[in-house]
């Protein structure tokens, strides 16, 4: 399981011309899921975003979460977090999860999330317009698993 996480002013998902997802200050999550995941990675995942130190102090430190600043989180499915360059230069997408089981493991990672924060979502599998006003820019690719050998860092 992979999540791209953007620290956000505000930002805002349509399909269709319609807006169904919006925040204003929080996190951007890109989601995206490979063979082999499970709720133990999302259960990883959602303790990191939750408890990742982004945001500012009081002395303009990075050393709150999202949590600590009650922001909100724009969740958005990704398959193409798993895109393959290694050859040519058409992205291979074998390593992304199949879109039936992908969908159940998206729906359940944004379920678990909502227990804590508020998340809004954009739609999976549809043709989705994201519009982000990344604050710093900051972002961070976070992993449930080590690239080299496959195991939860």
């Amino acid at each position: 399981m992979r999540v791209l996480v953007q620290r956000s002013l505000n930002s805002k998902v349509e399909v269709n011309r319609k807006v169904v997802g919006s925040i204003s200050k929080g996190l951007v999550l890109f989601v995206g899921f490979t063979a082999g995941d499970s709720e133990k990675e999302i259960d990883y995942l959602i303790k990191k975003v939750l408890n990742l130190r982004i945001f500012e102090d009081e002395n303009n430190i990075m050393n709150k979460s999202i949590l600590d600043v009650g922001g909100e989180i724009l969740s958005i499915s990704q398959f193409t977090l798993y895109a393959d360059t290694k050859k040519g230069n058409r992205p291979s997408y074998i390593h992304a999860l199949n879109s039936i089981e992908a969908e159940k493991l998206y729906k359940l990672f944004n379920e678990k999330l909502q227990k804590y924060i508020k998340v809004e979502t954009g739609e999976f599998g549809a043709d989705m317009k994201v519009s982000i006003c990344n604050d710093g820019p900051i972002t961070i690719a976070l992993e449930s698993r080590d690239n080299n050998e496959g195991k939860r860092t």
